[in-house]
């Protein structure tokens, strides 16, 4: 299965990019689903057709949904969501706010991940091509996979052990003080079978040859720097950008004065894109005079956007992570555009590597032969940062 993630700053147009996107590979042959994970639904106006939580067929070899968090939390999550109300019910919570809060925050994130995960598993479709929600909460989805692996290693497992330990001991006494019981094994084991999905998703979304970001962005600065900023962070996790799509181009043939203005500060920002994301392939697409609604207009929008060119292909390679043998040791490469070296924090312990950021960190769990090693300085070298390994002293 091919995976494509459509992302960018809320309004872009990115729900159209991937509904196009979507219409074309079906036209190609290609069974498709447009799968959207924003909280804040505009496929189905896209499509101008009604769509679930569940795939609905729209023309041939195309399908759409819209993710339910509620439903997806029910069919993965339903035994913990029912042990969480009991819990706040006892504390004296009525009935509907307690399941209410049941709904842990940012579940949005991860339940798209899951689902992402079971289509993938399932294999029903060519081609599986992700509205995805504006930038930041996008970048939150990528990162679950890295993040969560730290908490389930150093937090939950050491803690699922004491409390399975303790709990024949502790819930005689428990029970008629609190008025619910501790959580048993069957309940602690779901979350981490739960991560266990997500774990192996993450190696999907690190395969530049099965999943790549495309980022949607218009000639804006605000717009271009928070496209630049995502590009950085998905390399960080170690996920590939393929595609960047310039969206609302003022065509040429506009020639009213109010609109001179926006086309020359567009001619300046449009070469900047085009600079800024290099060596990434850079397609424009132009202002629409009319809304872009149905599969009338979409069909054009794919046109435009791909002419006769396959859509599912990956337009750019980017190796975003590598390690390589140097004299004295390793040295272990990211790639970084557009990040300064005074922007980056570094530490290890023991088999982990952290690098920050700003407010996004990667707990990089190092390969063996690097873990033993002692980090011996860093440097920028154009957009990819160094970190050099050597052996520690006495060994």
């Amino acid at each position: 299965m091919r995976l494509i993630l459509m992302t960018g700053k809320g309004g872009v147009g990115k729900t159209s990019m991937a509904a196009a996107t979507g219409l074309r590979c079906a036209e190609l042959g290609y069974k498709t689903l447009v799968l959207s994970t924003d909280p804040a639904h505009s496929l189905a106006d896209s499509f101008a057709v009604a769509l679930g939580h569940e795939p609905r067929k729209i023309c041939e070899n195309l399908w759409g949904a819209e993710l339910d968090v509620l439903e997806e939390l029910e069919q993965n999550w339903g035994s913990v969501k029912r042990y969480i109300s009991e819990v706040l019910q006892a504390r004296g919570l009525e009935g509907v706010q307690a399941e209410e809060l049941a709904i842990l925050p940012g579940s949005d994130e991860i339940f798209g991940l899951v689902r992402v995960f079971r289509h993938y598993k399932e294999g029903e479709y060519d081609v599986l091509i992700i509205d995805s929600a504006p930038t930041g909460t996008a970048l939150r989805l990528l990162s679950i996979p890295e993040v969560g692996g730290w908490y389930m290693r150093r937090l939950y497992k050491p803690f699922e052990k004491v409390a399975m330990t303790l709990r024949p001991l502790v819930e005689p006494i428990f029970r008629p003080l609190a008025g619910f019981s501790l959580p048993d094994k069957e309940m602690m084991d779901v979350p981490y079978e739960f991560y266990q999905k997500i774990e192996k998703l993450g190696e999907i979304l690190k395969d530049n040859t099965v999943t790549t970001v495309r980022l949607v962005t218009n000639p804006e600065r605000m717009v271009i720097n928070e496209s630049l900023r995502a590009h950085a962070y998905l390399s960080l996790y170690d996920i590939s950008t393929d595609l960047i799509i310039a969206n609302r181009i003022i065509p040429d043939e506009v020639s009213d004065p109010y609109f001179q203005y926006w086309k020359e500060n567009q001619r300046l920002y449009r070469g900047e894109i085009h600079d800024n994301f290099s060596p990434l392939p850079v397609k424009e697409v132009p202002l629409y005079s009319r809304e872009i609604c149905g599969l009338e207009t979409l069909e054009k929008l794919s046109r435009l956007l791909y002419a006769d060119e396959d859509p599912s292909k990956v337009y750019y390679k980017e190796t975003t992570f590598k390690v390589n043998q140097v004299k004295n040791g390793y040295q272990l490469e990211l790639f970084l555009p557009g990040i300064q070296k005074d922007q980056v924090q570094i530490s290890k312990k023991g088999d982990e590597l952290n690098v920050r950021i700003g407010n996004h960190r990667r707990n990089i769990v190092l390969p063996q032969a690097l873990a033993a090693l002692k980090t011996a300085g860093a440097e920028m070298d154009g957009e990819h940062l160094r970190i050099k390994f050597v052996a520690q002293a006495g060994r």
